[in-house]
């Protein structure tokens, strides 16, 4: 069984900041790509940042000079720093891991359980 727990979420004003945190934990033989998702109320989910085992990185565009992601490979750790956040970005926030849990094996997507982030004044 694999867990991905974030952290950080919550309210900020338009241009301030917020750092999300994802611990992924339980039976991992090796973590591959990481990112984050968003979703805004009456929206499909989103793919906002993307970081490989390497630390190779992709943003969508709306976030690109804001948002910075990266990894902790040691902690099983992902973060997603935001700056300059506006109204727009305001969904809830979602860790995706590709994560193989046995030595050859597949390697499956794992979602953690989502945490908000609001921007208003």
């Amino acid at each position: 069984q694999v867990q991905l727990v974030e952290s950080g979420g919550g309210s900020v004003q338009p241009g301030g900041s917020l750092r999300l945190s994802c611990a992924a934990s339980g039976s991992i033989f090796s973590i591959y790509a990481m990112g984050w998702y968003r979703q805004a109320p009456g929206k499909q989910r989103e793919l906002v940042a993307t970081i490989t085992t390497g630390g190779s990185t992709t943003y969508v565009d709306s976030v690109k000079g804001r948002f910075t992601i990266s990894r902790d490979n040691a902690k099983n750790t992902v973060y997603l720093q935001m700056n300059s956040l506006k109204p727009e970005d305001t969904a809830v926030y979602y860790c995706n891991g590709r994560i193989s849990t046995v030595w050859g094996g597949p390697a499956y997507n794992f979602w953690g359980q989502g945490t908000q982030v609001t921007v208003s004044s």
